[in-house]
């Protein structure tokens, strides 16, 4: 049996393939037909690129619509999808090329030059809103493609996280993984064709590409595609959806609009929150502005979503819900022994949805596995009498600012190299918008004039904005305990009293 995700997903389409699938503010929807057809003819174009089954597409553009016909082309091609942050830079692309070595690497046109330097033999093509070489090359090919068979375990995406010990490593999902998930939450959050999900997330990782999409997909529907997050211009589409999607900062960003209450929700039926944590004042402001509550979930990169508040029953602030069907999750002492209810521990998951391991890494591979098969999330949390799921901390100094993954090591390494750095530390700082802002404290060298103006433009030249620190501050040395380990613990507190500012 062929379980290719493209498979199961044409499978739902609406038996009117005139049915639209992506309603584009300004311009006209796009039907499944449409969208059938240009997946066909991108999959024809990249099998001529010299891809084969198993090769990786490396895919860096901005969002628009083509680049959702080109994640199915990957898929019915039986090809590897690797999304990339759009944010990364020169230093982060080349390790992600010599990591995952792709076939071909499709980038847009004005990055084109960069991305060149770095291809190692990859095929370069672009892909913007107008077209590319890409489209150019898809435009002659055949309007139908015969879908390649794959496994359950076969792979159908990579994604890379940041990584704990500064290079970043990629989950290996298959199809199996997307597929089992993607089911579950239709099910879960009850998608029906006639849902219109307001789609503002990026669409590199795996919020807006595959919880989102396969959503709608999966169940016929229609996506309402905004490029990006723009508070009022997601009030104004608000009254022609029924589902939103959206990290913490897009509902505390709607809060701030006066134009949000009950009247501009109306028509909508479920607000879902993941990526970082909701603050339950916020959960509480939410409700109180527009009458919905709205529903947090927990998730992974390397297993996609693992538990949900429910659609029918108690939401609790502070809580991601109940684990989903088919996902087992556990909480667990140093021992490895069950926590008891209102016990900390460390999360821990197993189920279809948890990915086959890291790209070439087999060393994290094994680490990330108990030895009874569950994968350690290094989340800590603690589940209460009724079962529900509470996230109470993370392990590895992970910083989560507005929902993408920050990983202190691999800032600290770039900054430690700078010349005139002694040592340095990297942590989370509360921020009202973002969730978490980076922080940098930076021990310099005798002699040394550094700037934080200075400090900060140099990190962005190598690395995501994202990842760069907000704020860069000197000390003459870093905190440390009995055994010499740096207390982050205690420069979080610093930077919480009145007097850091």
């Amino acid at each position: 049996m062929d379980a290719n995700l493209h498979t199961l997903l044409e499978s739902h389409a609406p038996a009117d393939p005139s049915a639209p699938c992506l309603v584009l503010p300004g311009a006209p929807a796009i039907d499944y037909a449409t969208l059938a057809a240009t997946s066909a003819r991108i999959a024809h174009a990249l099998v001529a690129a010299g891809c084969a089954p198993g090769d990786r597409v490396a895919v860096q553009v901005d969002k628009h619509w083509q680049v959702l016909p080109l994640y199915l082309a990957a898929l019915r091609a039986g090809l590897v999808y690797l999304p990339l942050n759009t944010a990364y830079r020169k230093g982060e692309l080349d390790y992600f090329f010599e990591d995952a070595r792709p076939r071909v690497i499709v980038c847009a046109p004005e990055r084109l030059g960069v991305v060149a330097t770095l291809a190692r033999g990859a095929t370069v093509l672009t892909l913007d809103a107008k077209g590319g070489e890409l489209m150019d090359r898809a435009r002659a090919m055949p309007a139908t493609f015969a879908t390649i068979p794959r496994a359950p375990d076969d792979l159908a995406s990579i994604l890379y996280t940041s990584g704990t010990t500064g290079r970043s490593k990629g989950a290996m999902l298959t199809h199996r993984n997307l597929a089992s998930n993607a089911v579950a939450l239709v099910d879960a959050w009850g998608f029906t064709r006639g849902d219109v999900l307001l789609h503002a997330l990026p669409i590199y990782h795996i919020h807006g590409l595959f919880v989102a999409v396969h959503c709608a997909l999966l169940s016929g529907s229609r996506l309402l595609w905004l490029p990006r997050f723009d508070a009022r211009e997601v009030l104004a589409h608000l009254p022609h959806a029924t589902v939103m999607m959206g990290v913490p900062t897009f509902y505390t960003r709607l809060l701030a609009e006066p134009g949000l209450d009950r009247a501009a929700c109306a028509n909508v039926r479920l607000f879902v929150a993941g990526s970082a944590p909701l603050l339950p004042e916020t959960f509480r402001a939410f409700e109180a502005r527009t009458g919905h509550r709205i529903l947090e979930r927990y998730g992974m990169t390397e297993t996609g979503m693992n538990a949900s508040n429910p659609l029918d029953g108690a939401r609790v602030p502070g809580t991601v819900g109940l684990p989903l069907p088919g996902v087992a999750i556990r909480v667990v002492d140093e021992a490895g022994v069950a926590c008891a209810p209102g016990a900390i521990g460390e999360i821990q998951i197993r189920g279809p949805n948890v990915c086959r391991g890291y790209w070439r890494k087999e060393d994290k591979t094994a680490e990330a596995f108990t030895a009874d098969g569950w994968f350690r999330s290094g989340d800590l949390g603690t589940f209460d009498d009724r079962g529900y799921l509470a996230i109470v901390g993370r392990g590895k100094d992970m910083i989560i600012s507005g929902g993408l993954n920050v990983y202190p090591k691999e800032i600290e390494e770039r900054i430690d190299a700078m010349d005139g750095v002694e040592e340095s530390a990297v942590v989370g700082a509360p921020d009202a918008d973002f969730g978490e802002a980076v922080v940098a404290f930076v021990v310099a060298r005798p002699g040394h004039r550094l700037t934080e103006a200075g400090m900060i433009a140099a990190l962005r030249a190598d690395i995501a904005g994202y990842k760069c620190p907000r704020r860069v501050l000197f000390v003459a040395e870093l905190p440390r305990n009995a055994m010499g380990k740096v207390q982050k613990n205690v420069l979080r507190e610093r930077l919480a009293a009145p007097a850091a500012g």
